[in-house]
């Protein structure tokens, strides 16, 4: 074999990998909290980096709006939030195509452990040609 042969071969067997893992699961770009004012200013609510309700805060004069009013500006607030947590997480920057990348790699290094077999085996036919055939 040809020195660093195990060792190219097993580097790229590792790209692969994590190649393969970044196509099973990519990982999610980190969003900050969202936090969303209403009731006229009286409350707010906050969603956290998680994606769940992290904080709500209120005024007691909120209470003064009733329930009917306090619950539909709530659910308001809560979408409003959880629609700009989605408008910040998403990508406005094309995703490479991982599967095809990790396609193309797999290509590759099927090809180069060829070629160094190819070039091991010529590499010792010499070197037998040379020592007269031992």
């Amino acid at each position: 074999m040809v020195f660093g042969e195990d060792t190219i071969a097993q580097q790229l067997a590792d790209a692969r990998a994590k190649l393969a893992g970044a196509v099973q699961s990519p990982d999610a770009t980190p969003v900050e909290p969202v936090t969303v004012e209403g009731a006229e200013g009286l409350a707010s609510v906050t969603i956290g980096i998680d994606g769940r309700i992290d904080r709500f805060d209120a005024d007691p004069r909120v209470m003064r709006l009733g329930s009917e009013v306090l619950f539909e500006e709530l659910k308001r607030m809560i979408n409003a939030a959880l629609d700009e947590r989605a408008q910040a997480m998403s990508v406005d920057v094309p995703v490479p195509d991982l599967e095809a990348v990790n396609e193309s790699v797999a290509e590759i290094q099927d090809r180069s452990l060829r070629q160094f077999q190819a070039m091991s085996a010529s590499i010792s036919e010499v070197m037998t040609k040379i020592h007269g055939g031992r």
